[in-house]
């Protein structure tokens, strides 16, 4: 696993999340959301304990993005196996990490559309918007919550993903994209699908 490839992509998932948090007042959206609902008091609290502790939440974000990255290697390593195919895991790795990078336009592209083009928005529109997904094209206050993730899920982004893990796959273990994109369909495809589904199933269960 190239380890500064994985350093650029955790500095760079930092440095955005970071810009888009400034960029969009994500605290004081949070604070003004709840003001009606707390006293000035329980507001000061909120308002300590995030900047006391807001460090936490990117530890957070970047040890979720780990875990992703080891994960999907680990179901791209099954579908190999169960094509006959050998690739090390560090190679995996790598390919894994190299596509990570598409999803930074995600926070660029939501960024951009909440400080450019729709600058009146509420904390549930950042919540719930996710760029270029089919969860734009409906409107999300008339959906059950269960919908929402799988809503989202369903992408451009998602698809560039699944493209740039088929093709790095297929040049890895000099073969086709078609081949490289059979093996994601079939172990990272199948992996996703159980993930949405569980979402889906603990959101009923909790709503």
């Amino acid at each position: 696993m190239k380890k500064h490839l994985f350093f650029y992509l955790c500095l760079l998932v930092f440095i955005l999340s970071l810009l888009s948090k400034e960029l969009l007042n994500l605290d004081d959206l949070v604070i003004s959301s709840s003001a009606e609902q707390l006293t000035n008091d329980q507001i000061k609290e909120i308002i300590s304990f995030q900047e006391n502790w807001e460090w936490i939440s990117y530890v957070i974000l970047l040890l979720f993005l780990s875990i992703k990255i080891v994960v999907v290697a680990v179901i791209l390593d099954a579908g190999c196996f169960f094509f006959e195919k050998e690739i090390k895991f560090k190679i995996l790795l790598t390919i894994v990490i190299q596509s990570e990078f598409i999803f930074l336009l995600v926070i660029i592209f939501k960024t951009l559309w909440f400080y450019v083009f729709h600058q009146n928005f509420t904390l549930e529109d950042t919540q719930y918007f996710y760029p270029l997904s089919l969860l734009n094209l409906i409107d999300y206050q008339g959906l059950s919550s269960w919908w929402i993730y799988p809503l989202q899920v369903l992408n451009l982004f998602e698809v560039a993903y699944w493209f740039v893990l088929s093709y790095l796959l297929g040049k890895e273990l000099k073969t086709t994209t078609s081949k490289g994109f059979s093996i994601v369909a079939s172990s990272y495809g199948v992996g996703l699908l159980i993930w949405v589904g569980a979402v889906m199933f603990l959101t009923l269960n909790m709503s």
